[in-house]
């Protein structure tokens, strides 16, 4: 299927600022830009599509809206062509403004201040200014600088590393300012994370004023962590006498800190932040969002998509569990995997299925298979690949999630909704969907199980726990209905973000 993204416009009214999602990944993230996007046809979006490298993405999986009406897709990560090399002494002051943010970020607690220091120094960013991008490489102020901080900061013993650290993390902020000064006139930025899409959002909303809105899907600082602290291409050179296991190598929290700056800038920009539930409200205070920009509004589905599926299934579950994600670490696949073959010695029967690309972190993936392989449960468990979620739903008798971060699944959900209940460890707000969040809502009883993350025994009780007892399971199956019903429709959301917008876009 070949899909045209070629769509340009001269003004629109919202752009959504998107970070390897949307239209090239078809994880749940997307899914709910899609779902957005069409919920709103009387307003016209712009999508920037943000990516590492242009190699890390395959064919988009989304067909661009008809009231998407301008693209565009930037890759931060790519070589760019070099830039012809002119020392130059350098802006002492500009440099010593950097200085200040730098110990702003680090030390205050003052999201005003951040906030009217980078007013000062995003114009300083252009092709022409003090802190250029030629300025940042090849001046003397922007040495001087570096390694000052390196005397000053750094507990890791190599200069180099320091150095060459420094320079990658920083230069996508030169390719963002650069987006940012081209981007079209709109009247409202949408990012759907922090990070590098919401610093952008950040620059265009200090450059032209609009309102920036946030919706944190997950976390992104918290994310971005776990990644980096199991990163190995992450130096870390202290000798074997000198390593603390408690302690985080330098160049790790070099990074950490670097993406929780990026978020207390996006946090001082936004207008409003949005969290699809209550724990990661209080976690966005928590990182530095004022309490009163802050709001929840949680996902929603269409139930009516997947009632018909419930009358799809035969009357007893099938002994089918299927965990429906990407084949990355975040998702802990390797527990799954280890609990199929622990739940399958007690239910030989048993399958486990992995349905999900396999593509963003084939090394992972690899290891995945091999796993399956040393523990001789090909017969117990297939990689399926990318699957219609309709065609998928009415085969399984119960889907799992094994992951060690979520916010709030889209896919429980619409197992809820297609009469499925659902094991999963204890992350975002899974619990509150298996269990209930407040009286009402947990009177509607347990649409499945909530396990401790990366304990494989407990994820296989929980899976047999239900596949063995027919009557708990279906118990499970009318909690679930009952709840996505109530609580999580797609009406009560796009209500929610259609108030949203309108203040917003009359802002």
């Amino acid at each position: 299927m070949n899909i045209n993204l070629k769509r340009q416009a001269p003004s629109a009214d919202i752009a959504l600022l998107l970070e390897g999602t949307f239209p090239y990944v078809s994880g749940g993230v997307s899914a709910w830009v899609n779902q957005m996007i069409l919920a709103f046809p009387d307003i016209t979006f712009a999508v920037v599509f943000i990516g590492s490298r242009r190699q890390d993405y395959g064919k988009p999986r989304f067909e661009l809206p008809d009231n998407v009406i301008h693209f565009e897709e930037h890759y931060i990560h790519e070589s760019t062509l070099p830039i012809e090399v002119q020392g130059s002494p350098g802006n002492v002051q500009a440099f010593e403004r950097v200085g200040k943010m730098h110990d702003e970020l680090r030390n205050s607690k003052s999201l005003e201040a951040i906030g009217q220091l980078m007013r000062e120094v995003i114009p300083m960013l252009s092709e022409s200014g003090d802190i250029s991008e030629q300025q940042f490489l090849h001046s003397k102020c922007s040495w001087n600088f570096i390694t000052e901080q390196y005397q000053k900061y750094c507990t890791d013993p190599s200069f180099t590393d320091y150095f060459w650290s420094v320079r990658t993390m920083h230069k996508p902020i030169w390719q963002l300012a650069r987006i940012a000064e081209n981007m079209i006139p709109v009247r409202l930025y949408h990012t759907i994370s922090t990070g590098y899409a919401g610093l952008l959002g950040a620059l265009l909303h200090f450059r032209t004023m609009k309102p920036l809105l946030i919706t944190e899907h997950g976390i992104y600082t918290k994310e971005r962590k776990i990644d980096l602290l199991q990163s190995q291409w992450i130096r870390d050179n202290r000798g074997v006498f000198e390593k603390d296991i408690s302690q985080v190598a330098y160049f790790q929290d070099l990074w950490v800190r670097f993406f929780q700056a990026m978020g207390r800038i996006c946090y001082e920009a936004a207008d409003r932040i949005v969290a699809l539930y209550e724990g990661n409200r209080q976690q966005q205070i928590h990182d530095g969002a004022p309490a009163a920009k802050t709001l929840v509004i949680p996902n929603g589905i269409d139930v009516n998509r997947f009632a018909h599926l419930r009358d799809m299934r035969p009357m007893d579950p099938p002994l089918v569990v299927a965990l429906i994600g990407r084949v990355v670490p975040i998702k802990d696949i390797k527990t799954f995997i280890r609990a199929i073959f622990v739940a399958s010695r007690s239910l030989p029967a048993l399958q486990g299925w992995i349905v999900g690309p396999e593509t963003e972190d084939p090394e992972y993936a690899r290891e995945c298979r091999e796993l399956v392989s040393s523990l001789g449960i090909e017969d117990n468990l297939r990689f399926l690949g990318f699957r219609k979620i309709d065609e998928l739903m009415p085969q399984v008798g119960l889907v799992a999630l094994s992951s060690i971060s979520e916010a709030l699944p889209l896919v429980i959900l619409e197992a809820f909704a297609a009469g499925v209940p659902v094991v999963t460890t204890d992350v975002g707000s899974c619990r509150q969907l298996v269990e209930g969040l407040h009286d009402d809502d947990k009177a509607l009883g347990h649409a499945g199980s909530v396990v401790q993350m990366a304990n494989p025994e407990l994820l296989s009780q929980a899976i047999l726990g239900l596949l063995e007892q027919p009557i708990m399971w279906r118990a499970a199956q009318q909690a679930g209905v009952a709840r996505v019903e109530r609580y999580y429709t797609d009406t009560l959301m796009e209500d929610s973000y259609r108030d949203l917008y309108q203040k917003l876009l009359t802002h």
